[in-house]
């Protein structure tokens, strides 16, 4: 992963809040849903994911976001597309490391590495987030 400046940090995040790939309704009925909101923000979003034999074979989501979490939510759906179970909950991890400034690998993150100076921002992790603790309590069980 290259470096990545301030600047394109940004143009990553707009671009995902402004022209999300996965934001739409589901395909189907076979998709596993969750609810998430904010009480902190305008956040209040249904994420859907589609396993076949534990693959994430799609994902996307629908409902309101800021900008932060429009953009992290559609960057971890397409980061998780064509892996496992376990994979995902890898990617996960990772990124919450980053989150909090603890080691991690970032070649596991792609786009959302332009998250990791949200840190700086206590009040923004927790829309940086929603999706990613969306899909991981999908993946763990209700």
């Amino acid at each position: 992963m290259p470096i990545l400046t301030n600047e394109m940090m940004r143009a990553i995040i707009m671009d995902h809040s402004s022209n999300p790939i996965h934001k739409h309704e589901p395909k189907n009925d076979k998709y596993e849903k969750i609810h998430m909101h904010s009480d902190n923000c305008i956040d209040d979003i249904d994420v859907y994911v589609l396993f076949e034999n534990d693959i994430v074979k799609d994902a996307c989501f629908t409902g309101i976001g800021c900008t932060i979490s429009t953009s992290s939510t559609d960057i971890l759906c397409e980061l998780i597309i064509g892996k496992s179970k376990e994979e995902t909950l890898k990617i996960i991890d990772e990124y919450n490391h980053m989150l909090h400034e603890e080691p991690y690998n970032e070649d596991l993150l792609d786009e959302a590495n332009a998250f990791k100076n949200t840190s700086k921002q206590a009040a923004r992790i927790r829309c940086a987030t929603i999706g990613f603790r969306a899909v991981e309590t999908i993946i763990k069980g209700k």
